[in-house]
């Protein structure tokens, strides 16, 4: 075992180290997301808004996934980052370990679970009699069968990323994504096996299958330059490894169920405005990924240089490549805000020609941008909070997020402005979470020795 990539964690110039951990993780992330949209542009040719409505209300599901991709991808690369910064290798290859088998019992057991309790399930997420059917043929390639290999592909996306692979982990990523984008108009369209909701469903099923076959190939061929070993022999259950894991892990996994608990929430606010509105704000949450992606993928993918620079106590190169990361993506943010805000009615179009779901979704669309550049800083934050171990206070940031502030803002904007005022909850929040996670950044850095030393 060795740390291949010592020289970018310690020697390359931060900016250079940034954008090299940063610009593969961004690009890795929008091509994710634009094979999100594609389910619904493909699905939105159909104009069949039954067919639309069900992709957004299994929206919520995928998003599930997320825990766990939160509480094994997160966790372990986190340890991993943090070890590699001691010099740990051992810890390094065993938190690889527990972060594959962990995932793959976990998706195994979230795809038991939605095959059995399917009706009620799809129910909860806001399906009716009309939607419900479409939902559920959906849910049944993308979930049943694609929990394990959507997850898993994600997970060995961020164990990869955490040795400073960062264009290895975007490629496998993107790989399937791209495929699933080949696949959709096929699957879905009348011309191919005309399947709708559920041909989408497919496609994704299979494309994440390919993915996972891309990282078991990388792994196999960079045997001797990596420390993740898929070797059962390998899989440790220490305490030490087990906790360090599920410290970070399992803060980040319920932060995304709070995530799943509020996007739910706000899907059956919606539901009570008709399934043009369900189709409308299903086609604005699938353009706002965009965003969301840039932000996510920024944050994230300088982790393991937060990580590692935390664990080798070099405060100066901690504090710049956090500064490096606002200074490049916050002014990126207010871009994208003002260009969704100006172009809102024109991006829906694109998806459905429908009228009254361009109205509503122009709608919902401008009202999820005007929390982007807050939103930056707080998932910064968040990273921040991931990649040094303090997973408590990042659960502290979630509970913040959604609990106190948000899901009581969708309940409050709607008695009083209805359907108009429900998307601008999240502004709400994320305006006031901005301001305390400057200040616990800040607080981070002014005590860098003092927590090292602990």
């Amino acid at each position: 075992m060795q740390n291949t990539n010592k020289k970018l964690f310690e020697e390359t110039p931060v900016p250079q180290a940034v954008q090299t951990m940063m610009i593969p993780t961004i690009i890795g992330a929008l091509v994710t997301v634009l094979y999100s949209l594609a389910d619904t542009l493909f699905v939105g040719m159909m104009n069949d808004q039954i067919q639309n409505a069900a992709v957004a209300l299994a929206a919520p599901a995928l998003l599930a996934f997320n825990a766990v991709i939160n509480l094994f991808g997160i966790g372990s690369s986190s340890m991993m980052s943090r070890a590699l910064g001691r010099g740990d290798l051992k810890t390094v290859c065993a938190s690889a370990s527990l972060g594959f088998y962990g995932t793959v019992v976990s998706g195994a057991l979230l795809s038991a679970l939605c095959y059995i309790f399917m009706q009620p399930f799809v129910v909860l997420l806001g399906g009716d009699i009309n939607t419900a059917a479409a939902t559920t043929a959906y849910m049944n390639w993308a979930v049943v069968c694609g929990a394990i290999p959507t997850i898993l592909n994600v997970v060995m996306g961020y164990m990869v990323r955490a040795e400073g692979a960062s264009l290895h982990a975007s490629i496998g990523t993107m790989s399937g994504c791209i495929l699933n984008m080949i696949l959709d108009p096929f699957f879905i369209l009348p011309w191919g096996l005309g399947m709708g909701a559920a041909g989408a469903g497919l496609a994704t099923f299979l494309s994440n299958c390919f993915a996972c076959c891309y990282f078991f190939v990388l792994l196999r061929v960079r045997k001797k330059k990596t420390n993740i070993n898929l070797n059962p022999k390998y899989l440790s259950l220490t305490k030490e490894i087990v906790f360090g894991v599920m410290e970070v892990g399992i803060p980040a996994a319920i932060q995304n169920l709070l995530n799943v608990t509020g996007m739910t929430i706000l899907n059956n606010f919606v539901a009570g405005y008709g399934s043009s509105a369900v189709a409308a704000v299903g086609i604005a949450q699938k353009v706002y990924m965009v965003p969301i992606q840039v932000a996510l993928g920024g944050t994230q993918g300088v982790m393991p240089l937060v990580g590692y620079s935390y664990a080798s106590k070099n405060k100066q190169r901690f504090e710049e490549t956090i500064q490096t990361v606002m200074k490049l993506l916050v002014p990126c943010m207010v871009l994208i805000m003002v260009l969704c805000w100006i172009f809102a009615p024109s991006l829906i179009r694109l998806f459905m020609k429908n009228e009254e779901v361009i109205t509503y979704g122009a709608m919902f669309l401008r009202g999820f941008c005007t929390c982007m550049p807050f939103m930056l800083v707080d998932f910064l934050a968040v990273s921040v909070f991931q990649s040094v171990g303090m997973g408590k206070t990042a659960l502290v940031f979630a509970i913040l997020r959604k609990i106190v502030f948000e899901i009581p803002a969708i309940m409050i904007l709607n008695k009083i402005f209805q359907a108009s005022g429900i998307t601008y909850a999240g502004f709400v929040s994320e305006f006031i979470l901005s301001i305390f996670a400057v200040i616990l950044l800040r607080r981070i850095a002014d005590g860098f020795e003092r927590r090292n030393e602990k």
